[in-house]
């Protein structure tokens, strides 16, 4: 049996072990949190697989992870928020990419990384600028997470951080996350598909760990309950500082 897992991925048994380790967390986080799995397992992974194999499998297991929780966040998402923070985004993710022609992509990064532990450190300590709460602040942090999405692939943390600004009810928050990241999986799947990215080995990897992560997005789901959601914004804001942290010790 392992035989097969390993010639179907081309891991060696413990390089198996070791993604499925952290594979199976990053869905937890993911459940509970409703983003972060990329972010997790491009971190934890990045030692046994280089990024342009892990960009299609995290892509695959995003896609079943947003299938696994889609129904919750249809029915508790702020849809008129998501809808604006989708359109700004897909037209700043144009900008970002040709700001990466432009600029280095270790300087971009590493902006874009130190803004957002900057505006993570301004959040836990409860600053929130007010044109977050206006259409206007919609429509200009979804650009923003475009422009960060074509730069450095760090949108979701972006659209994060503006959806924990608002001050709505976890469920919401959650909730408008999920939908947020299911509809934006359609233009990656575009550019993947583009620049031929996603091939069969990132599909069969997907195939092998999904049970792993749907069981760790089903167990995430699970944690997100009453006694746990009031620290839901503070851990939320916690992963992004951690985040932040591992994205800047590996450009330093």
């Amino acid at each position: 049996m392992i035989e097969t897992l390993t010639d179907l991925t081309l891991l060696t048994q413990t390089e198996l072990l070791v993604c499925a380790g952290i594979i199976f967390l990053a869905s937890v986080v993911r459940g509970f949190a409703g983003f972060a799995l990329s972010a997790l397992v491009m971190s934890g992974a990045i030692l046994i697989l280089p990024p342009i194999q892990l960009i299609p499998l995290c892509f695959l297991l995003e896609s079943i992870a947003s299938m696994v929780m889609l129904r919750g966040g249809w029915k508790q998402a702020d849809m008129s928020v998501v809808r604006g923070l989708v359109i700004g985004s897909i037209v700043g993710i144009p900008f970002g990419l040709l700001a990466l022609t432009q600029i280095p992509e270790g300087a971009s990064r590493l902006i874009i990384l130190l803004l957002i532990l900057a505006l993570t450190l301004a959040q836990l300590f409860q600053f929130s600028p007010a044109f977050i709460a206006t259409r206007r602040g919609i429509y200009l942090s979804g650009f923003a997470a475009g422009i960060a999405n074509g730069m450095a692939s760090v949108g979701g943390m972006v659209v994060a951080l503006f959806v924990l600004a608002r001050k709505s009810e976890a469920r919401t928050m959650r909730a408008s996350l999920v939908m947020y990241l299911f509809i934006t999986l359609f233009t990656t799947l575009f550019f993947l598909l583009a620049y031929g990215i996603l091939d069969r080995l990132a599909m069969n990897r997907a195939l092998v760990f999904a049970p792993i992560a749907v069981i760790g997005v089903v167990l995430g789901s699970l944690l997100f309950r009453p006694s746990l959601e009031v620290h839901y914004k503070r851990f939320c804001l916690l992963l992004l500082l951690l985040l932040s942290a591992i994205g800047l010790a590996r450009i330093i």
